[in-house]
């Protein structure tokens, strides 16, 4: 498989760089580790939500760590992104209990209704689609992700709704 190496600026502001260090500093020296996922996730809002390996070695390099520490933790965890991403990133839980009500028939429709794969941007860099781990909202199945909120119950007439909201730039993204 062909990996594409994405360029991307990084731009550690003054801002950010006292956000990371507030961060770090809820830990002990020898523990600067454990800062990692929040740093990350700052460090990932801050530059149009994905990480390039420059970037990766950056925030290494500023939490006194292996890039390898970091390429693991962002490898592992889909919250993470290796990539530049849709702006709307449609997060479908694909776990048992939303399996059973139908999430994958869903996750194909969604796909179908915006012309493309799993996994894939749209044309416009405004879609995305991506089935991730267990969301913990298993009562509310099938489910997805959308920014920083939960959707839930699911069909295709909400999942039509959720596509024109977006269209529209009605949709909410990020709890502030």
């Amino acid at each position: 498989m062909e990996r594409t190496h994405y360029k991307q600026e990084i731009n550690i502001t003054e801002a950010l760089m006292s956000r990371i260090n507030e961060l770090i500093s809820h830990y002990p020296e020898d523990k600067r580790k454990s800062a990692l996922l929040p740093v990350l996730h700052e460090v990932q809002d801050a530059h149009e939500n994905w990480l390039s390996i420059e970037l990766m070695d950056k925030v290494a390099e500023i939490i006194q760590i292996k890039p390898i520490e970091v390429y693991e933790v962002v490898s592992f965890y889909t919250m993470y992104n290796q990539r530049p991403i849709g702006k709307y990133m449609f997060e479908f839980c694909q776990t048992s209990p939303c399996c059973l009500n139908g999430v994958e028939d869903l996750m194909d429709y969604t796909c179908e209704k915006l012309g493309v794969k799993l996994g894939e941007p749209t044309p416009d860099g405004l879609f995305e689609v991506r089935g991730v781990e267990c969301l913990g909202a298993c009562g509310y199945a099938p489910m997805m992700q959308l920014g920083d909120f939960y959707k839930e119950h699911l069909t295709k007439e909400k999942v039509d709704q959720l596509i024109e909201d977006c269209k529209n730039d009605t949709i909410i993204l990020h709890d502030i």
